[in-house]
């Protein structure tokens, strides 16, 4: 959604911006081609993505300062730059394609690696420590909330009598034969995701996200934000709707945004995409 974040990000020539999940680079590399004597602050959790984005923005690079970190820690980001406030901020929930295809990140449903999932691979327990040592009714709760997996409890208990669950191929093996294909999405799909949102505590960090975000946009900048599932679009929405109610913020989007079908029809993986934006007051 290139088109949509700079539509409603506004950049200005000599603005300071943070693109709050760099990813592979893309949304840094349209701010930064927008620039003269501005600045976008490229941060990531993923030290491997943002190496990554390096080379894509290498082009820009004068223009841009590279920094990782988890949303909790944006303060200390802007700090480190020399910066106080931002003129914008853009953060995109996703998980980006690399993250998703390379086996030995954890992700993947197509290619075997490890359980691993996580976004920065020296923080934290991996995917497998949940799924081979945590009690099946935690495992289920945890797979139906953050998953909103229908079949949790079946596909728990598939999971602690299967253990230990070796590998990413294995676990999706165990839950294909526990709760057989019925659509589109492979079987394992949403317990996957209930898992690297548990694994990368996304959900608390979205929650600093609207906590600190809008104190760290500047009156009159904007802030943007591209969810993938429905509870991050609630948050999102309802964040967005307390900082209208206190007199912080305009809301820019009155309806959610969503990405052109012809964006849709080339990446299929865009059509659960959501953006919201305000402008701070």
């Amino acid at each position: 959604m290139g088109r949509e974040v700079m539509e409603h990000l506004a950049v200005r020539p000599d603005g300071i911006y943070l693109d709050a999940t760099a990813g592979l680079g893309g949304h840094t590399r349209l701010i930064a081609e927008r620039l003269e004597s501005g600045l976008v602050i490229a941060n990531d959790r993923d030290a491997e993505s943002l190496e990554i984005a390096r080379e894509n923005t290498r082009e820009w690079a004068e223009k841009i300062r590279y920094r990782q970190g988890r949303f909790s820690q944006l303060d200390k980001t802007l700090e480190a730059c020399g910066v106080g406030q931002v003129d914008g901020l853009v953060a995109d929930l996703g998980v980006s394609r690399y993250q998703l295809t390379e086996g030995e990140r954890g992700f993947s449903l197509q290619s075997d690696g490890p359980l691993d999932m996580r976004m920065n691979r020296t923080e934290g327990p991996a995917a497998a420590e949940i799924v081979n040592f945590e009690a099946e009714k935690a495992l289920a709760d945890l797979i139906y909330q953050l998953g909103e997996e229908r079949r949790a409890r079946r596909i728990a208990r598939a999971i602690v009598r299967a253990r230990p669950i070796r590998s990413t191929l294995h676990l999706a093996r165990v839950i294909e034969e526990a709760v057989p294909r019925t659509g589109r999405l492979h079987p394992a799909t949403l317990t996957f995701m209930a898992l690297r949102i548990a694994v990368n505590r996304e959900q608390e960090e979205l929650e600093a996200l609207l906590e600190s975000g809008p104190r760290l946009v500047a009156a009159g900048g904007r802030m943007v934000v591209i969810t993938f599932m429905s509870t991050e679009d609630r948050a999102v929405k309802r964040g967005f709707q307390r900082l209208a109610r206190e007199g912080r913020a305009q809301i820019l989007t009155k309806h959610v945004v969503k990405p052109a079908e012809k964006e849709v029809l080339e990446n299929p993986a865009a059509r659960s995409a959501k953006l919201r934006a305000v402008e701070m007051i």
